[in-house]
């Protein structure tokens, strides 16, 4: 196991160093630039939300803010220098996501070639999505699920909870997950110690928000807003299922540049970015009962949160190109022929995306491009097709005995 781990992170190295070279490094995209400005701000002593706009929760101010510390100022050649001391805090956080994996694994008494698989799948997906791994903090946010779901499954039910709030404040989208790990620790060690961990999540997230809500309540507010209010992103499915009606019925689409991203505009857009949030929620529903009505075994959770976070981001009406880094950490922890299956399903989403984002973003988000525009439909099916993948039988798979302490 240990060996397998070193041998991951050693091909995560190689992965990451050929992302730096060739045809992934032209025409990017980065937030770079965004994230040197919070971290030069905080660096001055300026208040993050109330001094500064934050389009990020309050945890995620840290893989900002130390890369800003580190290389202060504002020219050019500091500019890479952020540039690279961001990039290796996010080589840190997939490292670190690999031990994780590692953990469950071992936790899980998986086979050598299981092992070996799962790592090795999650070592090289950076090279199947592209270079937007070196440049958004998403690693961040997948690093702390990963270790949670390690924490629960190596019976550390607290430190899991722990984690699992620290996630919720780097990136919100951890708070999916929050109701299988409070069923979980129900079906293992009773209501009060689930209601504990439930109340230890809280607390984590309340201990990071609030001193920032006392000194800028609008500014924390406002951010959160921002997310919670976007329209219909361009590679959404509701999107891509529109672009589809534009270039074979000649349905009329309108873009629009808001929020930090391409959207589609429109009476159409803005009902299926409800019906994409009503979807969302109940398939997510779905899945947590089908888990709190079963027995509540380790292997049942790792399905159950992989199945989560696929659904959540497959029928959001904000899929962009870094989402699928949340994924690359969990599903290939899925057990069997079923997690094979699922770790392929994600390989190929990896690499559609890839296909577009970011050398041909524009050519698909401002002009919908016609074979772009077919590309993307197949990605985001690719993608309900692994949330059928995983969610199919799951309460079947829920409802067995629960493994032995």
């Amino acid at each position: 196991m240990v060996a397998a781990a070193f041998a991951a992170i050693a091909l995560f190295v190689v992965s990451w160093t050929l992302l730096h070279v060739g045809f992934y490094t032209r025409k990017q995209i980065i937030d770079t630039p965004v994230y040197q400005r919070y971290g030069n701000a905080i660096a001055d002593g300026k208040v993050p939300y109330r001094d500064f706009e934050v389009e990020y929760p309050p945890g995620a101010l840290p893989v900002f803010a130390l890369p800003g510390l580190a290389k202060p100022g504002r020219n050019q050649d500091v500019s890479v220098g952020f540039r690279r001391s961001f990039e290796t805090l996010m080589w840190l956080c997939g490292a670190a996501a690999l031990a994780s994996m590692a953990v469950v694994l071992r936790a899980l008494r998986r086979s050598t070639v299981n092992v070996w698989a799962a790592l090795c799948f999650a070592a090289i997906a950076p090279l199947l999505l592209g270079p937007v791994v070196l440049s958004r903090f998403d690693l961040w946010p997948a690093a702390l699920v990963a270790a949670s779901l390690a924490a629960l499954v190596s019976r550390r039910l607290r430190l899991g909870h722990a984690l699992l709030g620290l996630g919720v404040t780097a990136k919100l989208y951890p708070a999916v997950l929050v109701p299988l790990g409070v069923a979980f620790v129900w079906k293992r060690a009773g209501r009060r110690e689930a209601l504990t961990c439930l109340a230890l999540t809280l607390g984590v997230v309340a201990a990071v928000f609030v001193p920032l809500v006392i000194l800028s309540p609008g500014g924390v507010w406002q951010s959160l807003r921002v997310q919670l209010s976007r329209p219909l992103q361009v590679e959404s499915l509701g999107s891509a299922l529109l672009l589809a009606g534009h270039h074979v019925f000649g349905l009329g689409v309108t873009g629009e540049t808001s929020h930090g991203s391409q959207n589609l505009a429109g009476t159409a857009p803005e009902w299926l970015a409800v019906a994409s949030t009503v979807l969302q929620a109940g398939v997510l529903i779905w899945i947590w009962a089908a888990f709190a009505r079963g027995r509540g075994g380790a292997e049942a959770l790792v399905r159950s949160t992989a199945a989560s976070l696929c659904a959540f981001i497959a029928f959001a009406k904000v899929l962009s190109p870094q989402f699928p880094i949340w994924l690359i950490a969990i599903v290939p922890l899925v057990r069997g022929r079923r997690g094979l299956g699922a770790s392929a399903l994600l390989g190929v989403a990896l690499v559609l995306t890839q296909v577009w984002f970011p050398s041909r973003y524009f050519r698909l988000a401002l002009n919908f491009e016609a074979g772009l525009s077919w590309v993307l439909l197949a990605r985001d099916l690719t993608l309900v097709v692994l949330v059928a993948v995983l969610v199919v039988t799951l309460r079947r798979t829920a409802a067995t005995p629960p493994e032995s302490p």
